[in-house]
């Protein structure tokens, strides 16, 4: 069975295999164009010989996803998918209306390696990272399934995207070919939890997205506790990146900031965090955090919100506190599929106390 995954190959990649089996550049263009059009059987790419139809099937295959489960908020219209991968693996994505079109929250992993005490993704662990085409995949069956078109891409789902570079560099190059989703750099958003390297790697990419930290603390001591990242590449080291991000690339930094009660959200942290951040090209973004079943933190009053913004601003600070959408469907991600996890080995502990009822009731007749 095949098992190369033809679409997250690059075009040039894709033109030097169809070279070598002695096909013109022109039908890897050709092979494109059913791709963006959801073709996934290569036996209906009704324009290409037989030949390479047949070769194609042998040596590839198209990944897709599918909704294993759909839920639409009734107070914004915020929809959060979990989408079932071929191998029966499963990934969040949040599909949101704003006034300037359609964005949708993206996952980059099944699972996550980075382990947050606030996050509901890292809690099942690392499973693995998905393709470059798996991630373009979440975007066609949101835009098929809602009957609307994707203006703009955040990266902020399951996984790190900078755990995963390779396949999100090259998911990035994806967006902007003519004829598929054609969504410009302008208009994505990657979010990291502080991969230093991966952040100077993206500075060298001369992609003008928008590079959004994950930062949540303003020093090590409440970083290090609550994100377990910080412990190999601390705060001074991050901020560093960052200065230097967009200094070469002229690009603002956003820093999201999860308003935690009685953690992060204190006069002095506000204080601090404005110093450390005075002079830099960027925005702070604040998010009352969202409740996590299994976890101990609470989100922040409005007031505290409130003097946190204040302070910031009073320093310089470009601040705002991001529009909660979702709130009656959990739509922050990983949630979902923790639940779906859940109800799966419940299902599976009743199948197994059934099977040895019955057992018990077979032996004593």
């Amino acid at each position: 069975m095949a098992t190369t995954d033809i679409r997250s190959l690059p075009p040039a990649v894709l033109t030097e295999q169809l070279a070598a089996w002695g096909y013109p550049a022109f039908r890897a263009r050709q092979i494109r164009q059913w791709l963006d059009q959801g073709v996934t059987d290569f036996g209906q790419m009704s324009n290409l010989p037989l030949a390479l139809r047949q070769q194609l099937s042998e040596q590839y295959m198209v990944p897709g996803v599918t909704i294993r489960r759909k839920l639409v908020s009734a107070i914004d219209g915020t929809v959060k998918y979990l989408f079932a991968l071929d191998d029966g693996e499963t990934v969040e994505s949040v599909l949101m209306q704003y006034k300037h079109g359609w964005s949708q929250c993206l996952s980059t992993q099944v699972g996550c390696k980075m382990g947050c005490t606030f996050c509901a993704t890292g809690i099942g662990g690392f499973i693995r990272n998905l393709s470059a085409a798996e991630m373009l995949a979440q975007i066609e069956a949101a835009q098929q399934d809602a009957g609307i078109r994707v203006s703009s891409i955040v990266l902020m789902g399951m996984g790190e995207p900078l755990d995963n570079y390779d396949q999100v560099i090259t998911f990035l190059r994806m967006l902007g070919e003519e004829g598929g989703v054609h969504i410009g750099m302008r208009h994505i958003s990657l979010s990291t939890c502080g991969v230093v390297p991966g952040i100077y790697r993206l500075m060298e990419e001369n992609i003008p997205l928008t590079l959004s930290i994950s930062l949540h603390a303003p020093n090590d001591q409440i970083r290090s506790r609550t994100m377990p990242v910080n412990r190999r590449w601390p705060v001074a080291e991050l901020l560093e990146a960052c200065r230097r991000y967009a200094d070469v690339t002229g690009r603002r930094i956003s820093f999201e900031y999860a308003m935690i009660h009685g953690v992060n959200d204190s006069d002095a942290c506000a204080n601090e965090l404005a110093d450390r951040l005075r002079g830099m090209l960027c925005h702070v973004n604040l998010i009352p955090v969202n409740a996590v079943e299994g976890k101990a933190h609470q989100r922040s009053s409005r007031q505290r919100i409130q003097a946190f913004m204040d302070i910031l601003q009073k320093k310089g600070i470009n601040v705002t506190v991001r529009r909660t959408l979702g709130a009656d469907i959990n739509a922050s991600c990983g949630q979902l599929r923790r639940q779906q996890d859940r109800e799966n080995t419940e299902r599976r502990h009743s199948h197994e106390s059934d099977r040895t009822d019955t057992h018990r009731s077979g032996a004593g007749e």
